[in-house]
């Protein structure tokens, strides 16, 4: 196990990671973000009563399809079109596919949005409330400081073609895949080791590395969450890659108990303490 000095930063970079950090921030905390989660639900496969929300929800036998029968006493609205709901709404998604369907609640009918999701075969639902505690009392994540000895150089390795690794998630009844397309390869300072963490590709040509470190967890010595993930800028034409870590970030589920967020592969651990990026948002 190994800690890294503080190095001396610019006053550019420091600037940089500043404006990153805000907008960071400004995200999560976005209307129905993922900080209003407020209940996660399987739907059953005949019209059955939730919790949260008014209706009845289900799915066809096959699972294929989720049905929303409501009255207009119960004030929910399609998100797209704001019409209320009076009979019986169908909808279709592709796993892992969400929707933002209907919304009900508060001065202006849109308090609570209830988001319709696949995932893992199953139709599930989420609610979306703007005044959750978590979202109202939101006041920025915790970070480690600045330390540009966590930017580190490395190189990317891609593997032939893409390889469908099976991972967990954050909710143990829904499994995930994790689409491998290479290795990053780089060292930490202090480090005597190369460490090689699988990558998924993202839009032009960009990485995302999850990964556990020896900061994880809730009680000390642990500062962060459970798994954290690193985007990395698209390599250059020689391989090599940019790692920041100051911008390891937490994935939703660090915040809510609602999220179905991929876990890391199972070798893409560091035997480090990540000084660095976001710790954990709660305390323990």
């Amino acid at each position: 196990m190994t800690t890294t000095p503080a190095a001396t930063p610019s006053t550019a970079r420091v600037e940089r990671w500043q404006r990153f950090r805000t907008n960071r921030d400004k995200a999560l905390a976005s209307p129905h973000g993922w900080l209003t989660l407020t209940s996660f639900q399987w739907l059953a496969n005949s019209p059955a009563a939730v919790d949260l929300v008014p209706g009845l929800w289900s799915t066809d036998s096959e699972g294929t399809t989720a049905f929303l029968t409501a009255v207009p006493s119960d004030g929910l609205r399609l998100v797209e079109t704001g019409e209320k709901v009076d009979g019986t709404v169908s909808a279709v998604l592709a796993d892992e596919e969400s929707l933002m369907w209907v919304q009900y609640g508060g001065p202006d009918g849109d308090q609570v949005v209830v988001e319709l999701a696949m995932r893992g075969g199953k139709y599930a639902i989420r609610t979306r409330d703007a005044e959750s505690p978590a979202f109202t009392g939101f006041d920025g994540v915790p970070t480690y400081p600045y330390n540009p000895a966590w930017e580190v150089t490395g190189r990317f390795e891609p593997y032939p073609g893409p390889v469908d690794v099976p991972i967990g998630t954050a909710n143990p009844l829904v499994d995930g895949v994790h689409r491998s397309v290479g290795e990053v390869v780089f060292r930490l300072p202090g480090s005597s080791h190369e460490f090689h963490l699988q990558a998924e590709e993202e839009k032009l040509g960009a990485l995302t590395v999850t990964f556990h470190d020896e900061t994880n967890g809730a009680a000390p010595p642990g500062q962060t969450a459970d798994w954290r993930k690193l985007s990395v800028p698209r390599p250059r034409p020689d391989g090599s890659v940019v790692l920041d870590f100051n911008r390891a970030i937490n994935y939703p589920s660090a915040f809510t108990p609602y999220g179905t967020c991929p876990m890391p592969v199972k070798n893409n651990s560091l035997d480090v303490r990540v000084e660095a990026g976001e710790k954990q948002p709660y305390p323990a």
